[in-house]
């Protein structure tokens, strides 16, 4: 491919990054292609490596090898301002002592911007964020989530291309983070700059993302549409990780196109994957499971232990066969514990796993 078209194309590219602190390899050869306007999440629970894969982007952190490309710019050793970033912390850091519009303008004074150019900025961005109400309010007389949106604003009057949030939502409550979560779709939508946002939280990653990057010690995962991730998860891991509550497993041996375990089988037609004789572990998410209460007794029957009603909807948590087992169920039904259901299995939404390698199969 054409070399300056593809670094049109591509706002973002990470290749080969390493880091260690010491002995410690904190990321290890993380690679990505990230297009122009896309919405990236990295995503993983804590010391995955997210926030220090974005602090790396942001030349907060040397690298210890590898090579970060902005717009087809090789920025690896360039400080944090010659990078044509703008960040949003999980902490507001507005200064107390200005006015939000003084903390908007700040940086861009330092800049050395035209007055009326910074002004220009400032409402613009105010007009986005709908904060143009309290300009000239501190920062002490705000809400969290006006804090928050301010600190958004102080990277949006940068007129960047790329942004980088790490963890922005999570000081705020469920309310105002699911609040703002929607008003950062539509910050994304309306501005169209590329954006890498960092959560450990899977329904922002889910609801966020284009793709999502999901990381376990350092190591990039999956690298897919939410979808895609949803669906048909690399591995064990992520398929544990991805779904709330999270996947069911079951271990048996996969024989003559069927999945067995403890003298019961399940055929695999309509399996989506390539399936092979052995070992293997059946992973079912609680949405795909389906049962009845009454009539005869199917081959796969478990036990009631306790149902969590979650308004729209409930969790049953069943015993199958010594383990526990979840499934999800419209809300207006009702098992007391020790009730017997028959299960059913929606296998062409199933995964199998390999229990060796863990991938899947």
């Amino acid at each position: 491919m054409d070399q300056t078209h593809h670094a049109s194309e591509t706002s973002l590219s990470i290749k080969g990054l390493q880091l260690s602190f010491g002995a410690v390899q904190v990321l290890n050869d993380v690679n990505m292609d990230i297009r122009q306007g896309e919405f990236i999440v990295l995503l993983g629970g804590s010391g995955s490596g997210k926030s220090t894969i974005l602090n790396c982007i942001a030349g907060l952190l040397d690298v210890t090898d590898g090579q970060i490309f902005i717009n087809g710019k090789n920025v690896t050793w360039d400080e944090p301002k010659d990078r044509g970033i703008g960040m949003v912390f999980q902490s507001y850091a507005l200064y107390p002592q200005m006015s939000v519009r003084g903390n908007l303008a700040f940086g861009l004074k330092n800049a050395r911007l035209p007055r009326d150019e910074i002004a220009k900025r400032i409402d613009r961005a105010a007009g986005i964020l709908q904060i143009g109400d309290y300009l000239d309010r501190r920062p002490a007389a705000l809400s969290g989530g006006q804090r928050q949106r301010v600190a958004i604003g102080r990277a949006l009057v940068r007129d960047v291309d790329l942004f980088l949030f790490d963890e922005p939502l999570s000081n705020l409550d469920a309310k105002l983070r699911a609040e703002l979560r929607v008003e950062i779709k539509r910050l994304h939508e309306t501005l169209g700059n590329t954006m890498v946002y960092v959560t450990h939280d899977q329904i922002e990653a889910m609801t966020l993302a284009d793709r999502i990057a999901l990381l376990r010690d350092g190591v990039i995962q999956q690298f897919a549409s939410p979808g895609e991730i949803y669906r048909k998860p690399v591995n064990l891991y992520v398929a544990g990780f991805i779904g709330s509550p999270s996947m069911n497993f079951i271990s048996g041996e996969i024989a003559d196109g069927q999945f067995r375990f403890h003298d019961r089988a399940i055929s695999l037609d309509g399996y989506d994957g390539h399936p092979r004789d052995g070992a293997a572990i059946l992973g079912v998410r609680p949405e795909h499971t389906g049962f009845q209460a009454d009539g005869p007794e199917s081959g796969i029957q478990a036990t009631v232990e306790l149902q969590e009603h979650m308004g729209a909807e409930s969790v049953i948590y069943l015993r199958l066969d010594g383990q526990r087992f979840a499934l999800r169920t419209p809300d207006d039904t009702h098992y007391p514990e020790g009730t017997r259901l028959n299960l059913s299995f929606d296998i062409a939404r199933a995964s199998l796993f390999d229990p060796q390698s863990e991938l899947r199969l």
